[in-house]
């Protein structure tokens, strides 16, 4: 009969997702105050940035804990109990990838709409020799959402290059970099693809009929506005 698993004790294993948190680039601060989310196992801040603080919720293993966890963090933050702002920020922590679907399943029940991008679930797998290293795990979204922050992450990008002096091109493999690793999308899996260019080749064909008027490129929804005035005034970001 094969040894049954063994489960560290909740000690430890907060601990070595704090260890995790740490090595990542979250630093355990004391709770936020004034915020609703009393529940959260403790709460970290994101290096270099003050105010970017996250409530870490650790769920003891088993998929009512975590369930219970996100609807309690759900209706804290959507004005429920505990009278607070709609829901921003959180870290859940689980042990198996499979675990974390669930967490992202249950993320988008509870929200009834597209989740906000600072909602992380970070995967720290029992220790043992084969153990996989701990990561975020990307979620899955529609594609009209990833068109959506593509369009925000390009906009961005634009700007900073017009505010660099001399300039610099716009590169759409940073906008991908930015919504695997910012917003946490799984692009590959999103947009049915299997490499960065076909997920850039199906975001511009997005992008060219997501329009008020199909087929008049001047109301395409993913138009910049580069000059006041002139022919060259607006560009649709995806044929730059």
């Amino acid at each position: 009969m094969d040894e049954p698993e063994r489960i560290a004790p909740a000690d430890d294993r907060q601990r070595t997702a704090e260890h995790v948190l740490k090595r990542l680039g979250y630093a355990r601060v004391p709770p936020a105050p004034r915020t609703p989310e009393a529940s959260a196992s403790f709460w970290v801040q994101e290096a270099g940035v003050p105010r970017r603080t996250f409530p870490v919720y650790f769920p003891t293993p088993g998929d009512q804990a975590l369930r219970a966890d996100i609807d309690a963090w759900a209706t804290r933050g959507s004005g429920g109990s505990g009278g607070g702002a709609s829901p921003r920020r959180a870290i859940f922590v689980v042990g198996t990838d499979g675990d974390a679907e669930s967490a992202w399943d249950r993320l988008r029940e509870v929200a009834g709409g597209p989740l906000e991008s600072e909602v992380s679930v970070l995967v720290v797998p029992p220790s043992g020799p084969s153990a996989s290293a701990p990561h975020f795990h990307l979620r899955i979204v529609p594609p009209r959402e990833v068109l959506r922050l593509a369009t925000g992450v390009v906009v961005g990008l634009f700007r900073l290059s017009a505010a660099t002096e001399g300039g610099h091109p716009v590169d759409f493999e940073e906008m991908l970099q930015h919504l695997k690793t910012r917003f946490g999308i799984d692009l590959y899996r999103s947009l049915g693809v299997r490499s960065d260019e076909d997920a850039l080749f199906i975001l511009y064909q997005l992008a060219l009929r997501d329009s008020y008027a199909p087929g008049d490129p001047g109301a395409n929804l993913h138009t910049l506005v580069l000059k006041p005035t002139g022919p060259a005034a607006r560009l649709p970001w995806f044929a730059a």
